[in-house]
């Protein structure tokens, strides 16, 4: 039974390899096992499934089932790849709603969400420095920093201000929002 063989390879993928690109190797592995591509298909699979939105994970299953055994394959695969984290989710969350009130986790979880929100911004502000620096980025101790505010693209700064001020003021969804900022990098950009 194919679509057995795919959740089950799949969800083996998921429990043994913790996302991106530490996956391919697993995946590789049990694609050539079964024999359902060879390992120049592989990579293909793998090349597309870097370049198209989602996690290299479901895209690939995607990917695999649906060339491996059709629209059936491709649902049996990605729900195997993701068993993983969905069991560990649930069991999270249960966990939590069983120990609601408890003065441990109420301080765990006091401790987690400003050290989240740090996690947040660091990737924020590396984005920012990333995305905005248009004339190269100067290393002072540990931190890219724009060289001089002339090597800012301001151009970006406005569409990401303008698109922010449209996504919080008006409550746009987030495809509206991205096509937004796609006519305005068109126009301005």
């Amino acid at each position: 039974m194919i679509y057995l063989k795919l959740f089950i390879s799949f969800m083996k993928i998921g429990f043994c390899s913790f996302g991106g690109m530490t996956m391919i190797p697993v995946i590789n592995d049990e694609v050539l096992r079964y024999g359902w591509m060879t390992a120049a298909e592989v990579m293909d699979i793998v090349a597309v499934a870097e370049m198209t939105p989602g996690s290299l994970g479901i895209n690939c299953a995607t990917f695999v089932g649906l060339r491996t055994a059709g629209i059936p394959g491709a649902l049996f695969a990605s729900l195997g790849v993701m068993m993983p984290s969905l069991t560990l989710s649930m069991l999270a969350a249960h966990f939590i709603l069983h120990m609601k009130g408890n003065k441990y986790l109420e301080s765990a979880m006091r401790g987690v969400r400003p050290a989240s929100l740090g996690m947040l911004a660091a990737a924020a502000v590396t984005l920012s420095v990333s995305t905005f620096a248009a004339g190269g980025v100067i290393d002072v101790s540990g931190f890219s920093l724009p060289a001089f505010l002339g090597g800012i693209s301001w151009n970006l700064v406005l569409i990401a201000v303008v698109t922010g001020v449209i996504l919080l003021k008006f409550k746009l969804s987030i495809p509206k929002t991205i096509l937004i900022a796609a006519v305005l990098g068109l126009l301005i950009g």
